[in-house]
C-alpha cells in the first residue's frame, strides 16, 4: 500500500470511518467491514485532504460540472467541484429512483464528472451515468473515495478512487457463521 493510501486509511480511521462488525450494505450485500463516510465528512479538513489527494488522478478529464448523488456524495462532490473550480449539481432519491430536481438541467455535451463516496457495486453512480446519457450530456468518469471491489466495479467511463480495498461482501444466504452470530445493521453511508 503506497504512502497516500495509507493516509487515506489512517484518516478514515482517525474519524471512525472504518467500522467493523455486521453491516448490510445499500447493495443489500452483507460484510463485516463498513465505510461510513460521513464520519469523515464532518470534518471539512479532512475532506478537504482526501480530495486534495484525489484531484491530481481528475484534473485530464477536464470536467466542468460535477454530479454527486444524495446523501453520501454530497460533501464529496462538492469538494471535488470547489477543488477543480467547476459547477456542482446533485441528484436525490424521488420513488426510490435518482433525479435531477431543483431545476438542475446539462447542456448537450456538457462534461460532467460524477463523485461517489463508497462504491461497492456502482449503482447509484450508475443511475448518475444513466441521467446524463439522458439529458445529453458526456460523462467523463466516475470519482470516489472508496471502491470496495478492488478494481472490479466496471463503467462504460473510467472510474477513478483514492482508495481501493476489497472486504469480503456476501449475499444474504451465505452470510458466513460468524458474520451472522452477529446482529446485522444498516448504518447508512
Amino acid at each position: 500500500m503506497s504512502s497516500s493510501q495509507e493516509e487515506v486509511l489512517q484518516i478514515f480511521r482517525d474519524s471512525k470511518a472504518l467500522l467493523t462488525g455486521h453491516f448490510v450494505l445499500r447493495s443489500g450485500l452483507h460484510s463485516g467491514h463498513f465505510f461510513q463516510c460521513a464520519q469523515v465528512c464532518q470534518h471539512m479538513d479532512k475532506v478537504t485532504r482526501l480530495i486534495e489527494l484525489l484531484r491530481p488522478k481528475l484534473v485530464a478529464l477536464n470536467c466542468e460540472t460535477v454530479l454527486a448523488p444524495a446523501m453520501g456524495g454530497l460533501v464529496v462532490g462538492q469538494e471535488i467541484a470547489r477543488q477543480l473550480g467547476v459547477r456542482f449539481v446533485f441528484a436525490e432519491k424521488e420513488n426510490d429512483k435518482l433525479v435531477l430536481r431543483r431545476n438542475f438541467k446539462f447542456r448537450p455535451g456538457e462534461r460532467v464528472l460524477v463523485a461517489e463516496d463508497v462504491v461497492t457495486r456502482g449503482g447509484r453512480a450508475q443511475e448518475c451515468l444513466d441521467i446524463l446519457n439522458h439529458a445529453g450530456a458526456a460523462a467523463v468518469g466516475i470519482a470516489s473515495l472508496v471502491d470496495r471491489s478492488a478494481g472490479q466495479t466496471k463503467f462504460a467511463v473510467p472510474f477513478i478512487a483514492l482508495l481501493e480495498l476489497n472486504f469480503p461482501t456476501y449475499a444474504a444466504d451465505a452470510v458466513p457463521p460468524e458474520l451472522a452470530q452477529i446482529p446485522a445493521s444498516k448504518p447508512g453511508s
